[in-house]
C-alpha cells in the first residue's frame, strides 16, 4: 500500500461511520432473509414438504446467495480496481435494497404455485450478489483512507456492520413475531422486508457523502494503467493469497452462522425452546459484539493482526463443545452465554481484523477484486454449509459435541492457514508523517 501523505478530503473517523452504516444496511437486508428461512420461509414457500425437509429447502435457498457472492466480488471488484471503489458500493447498496423488498411484496406458494420459491431464490441470488460486492469495497475505503498505525481499528468498523445488521434484522422479527401467530405467518413477516426500503435512503444519503479512496487516486495520480481484468491477474498472480484469505475467515463464518441461523432453528424445533428468548440473547449477543469488533481491532494494531487472528483460532477450537453445552440447558442465562461465546468472543477476534488482514494480502490495483473473491469463497467453504452440516450431525447422532467438534476442526483448518499466511503489503509498511485532516 502507497506511503503517500498526501491529506484526505474526510477523515478517517467519518469514512469508517459511512462504511459502517451501508454495511449495516447491507447486512440488515441479507440477514433478514436468514431469520425468515428459519421462521416462516418453510411455510410459505415450501409447504408441501415434511419440516424437517422444508427447513432444510429454506436454508439451501439461504445458502443460494453464497454462490452468488465470489460473482459479486469478481464483477463489483472489476470496476472497483478499474473506476474507484465509491460508485461501486452506491451500485450494491441499490441492488441489495430492491431485492429485498421484493422479496416483501412476493407471494408465496399457496397464491402462485412453484412460481414463488423460483422468484424467492432469483431474489436471494440478487441479494448475494450484491453482498459479494458490499464486503471489498467498504473494507477498503475505510482501510485506504486510514493512519497507517491505525488501519485495523479503523477497517473494522464495516465488519462491526455484520453484528450491527444481526441486532436491526433480529430485532425486527423478535417484534413481528409477538404478533398472533396467524398474523405473523400470513403478513406480519414481510414488515421487515418492506422496512429495508427507508434503511437504504439513510446509507445512500451516507455513502454519497464520502470521498473516493486515497489509495485509489494516488494509483490514477501516477498514471498506473488498472488491469484490464483484475480477476485475471489476481488467479494467475495470487492464487495462494485467495485461499489463505478464504481459509482464515472460515472459523470465524462459520461460528457466526451457527449462532445465528442454527441455533434459531434447532432451540425451537429439536429442544422446544422459545423462539422469542432466543432471538432476544442473540440480538443481546451481537450488540456486544458490535463493540467487541474495534476494542479487538485495536490491540491487533498493538500486536499485529496475524498473531491476533491466530488467537482468534484457537478460542474457536477451545469453544466449540462449551458453547453448544451452554446452549442445550435451555435457560436464558445458558442460551445468552452460548451466544456470548459465539459472537463477542469467537466472532469478533476470528473477524474484527480480517478487513485489513485480506486486503492487505493484495497490491492495491487488484486489492478489490482479490480481497472480495477471497471473502466471498470463504462464505461457499464455511459460512454456507454450516446450517446443513449443523443439522445433520444432529439429526444423525443427536448430540450437541459433534456439532462443536465440528466447530473446532474448522478453526484449526484457519489456524494453519493463518500460520502459512505471508507478511502482508500493509506490515511492510511505513508509518506516514502525521498530518491534519479535514474534521
Amino acid at each position: 500500500m502507497s506511503t503517500s501523505t498526501t491529506v484526505p478530503r474526510v477523515s478517517p473517523t467519518k469514512v469508517a461511520f459511512a462504511s459502517f452504516v451501508g454495511t449495516t444496511v447491507e447486512w440488515y437486508d441479507y440477514f433478514i432473509f436468514g431469520t425468515a428461512a428459519v421462521l416462516v420461509l418453510n411455510q410459505q414457500f415450501f409447504p408441501t414438504l415434511e419440516p424437517l425437509a422444508g427447513t432444510l429447502a429454506a436454508f439451501a435457498t439461504f445458502s443460494v446467495a453464497f454462490v452468488a457472492r465470489p460473482l459479486g466480488s469478481i464483477l463489483f471488484g472489476h470496476y472497483g480496481d478499474r473506476v474507484g471503489r465509491k460508485k461501486m458500493l452506491v451500485y450494491s447498496l441499490l441492488g441489495m435494497g430492491l431485492a429485498t423488498v421484493l422479496v416483501g411484496v412476493l407471494p408465496g406458494y399457496a397464491t402462485i404455485g412453484i412460481t414463488a420459491p423460483v422468484l424467492l431464490v432469483a431474489l436471494r441470488f440478487v441479494q448475494g450478489f450484491a453482498v459479494g460486492g458490499e464486503w471489498g469495497g467498504a473494507a477498503l475505503m475505510a482501510l485506504e483512507h486510514a493512519p497507517a498505525r491505525k488501519r485495523a481499528f479503523f477497517a473494522s468498523w464495516p465488519q462491526a456492520g455484520v453484528p450491527a445488521g444481526i441486532v436491526l434484522a433480529t430485532g425486527a422479527f423478535y417484534l413481528v413475531q409477538l404478533m398472533p401467530e396467524a398474523q405473523f405467518q400470513s403478513w406480519g413477516w414481510r414488515i421487515p422486508f418492506l422496512a429495508s426500503a427507508v434503511l437504504i435512503v439513510v446509507g445512500l444519503y451516507i455513502r454519497m457523502r464520502i470521498t473516493e479512496s486515497p489509495e485509489f487516486e494516488a494509483l490514477q495520480a501516477r498514471r498506473e494503467e488498472p488491469q484490464r481484468a483484475p480477476i485475471g491477474e489476481v488467479l494467475r498472480e495470487h492464487k495462494r493469497s485467495v485461499l489463505i484469505g478464504a481459509l482464515s475467515i472460515a472459523g470465524g463464518n462459520t461460528v457466526f452462522y451457527l449462532a445465528t441461523v442454527y441455533m434459531l432453528a434447532h432451540g425451537p424445533q429439536d429442544l422446544g425452546f422459545d423462539r422469542g428468548l432466543i432471538l432476544l440473547m442473540i440480538m443481546a449477543a451481537a450488540a456486544i459484539d458490535i463493540v467487541s469488533m474495534p476494542l479487538v481491532a485495536m490491540i491487533a494494531d498493538r500486536i499485529g493482526r496475524k498473531r491476533l487472528l491466530q488467537l482468534g483460532a484457537v478460542i474457536g477450537i477451545v469453544i466449540g463443545v462449551p458453547m453448544f453445552a451452554l446452549f442445550q440447558t435451555g435457560t436464558a442465562w445458558g442460551i445468552f452465554l452460548a451466544a456470548f461465546l459465539a459472537l463477542p468472543v469467537g466472532h469478533a477476534f476470528s473477524s474484527a481484523v480480517i478487513t485489513s488482514f485480506i486486503p492487505g494480502l493484495f497490491e492495491t490495483r487488484v486489492r478489490y477484486t482479490g480481497a472480495g473473491l477471497s471473502y466471498q469463497l470463504s462464505g461457499i467453504i464455511a459460512s454456507a454449509p454450516a446450517p446443513f452440516v449443523a443439522t445433520y450431525l444432529y439429526a444423525t447422532t443427536q448430540s450437541s459435541l459433534a456439532v462443536g467438534a465440528y466447530l473446532s476442526a474448522v478453526s484449526a483448518v484457519a489456524l494453519a492457514a493463518i500460520s502459512c499466511g505471508p507478511r502482508t503489503h500493509l506490515d511492510r509498511e511505513v508509518a506516514p508523517a502525521p498530518g491534519p485532516v479535514t474534521p
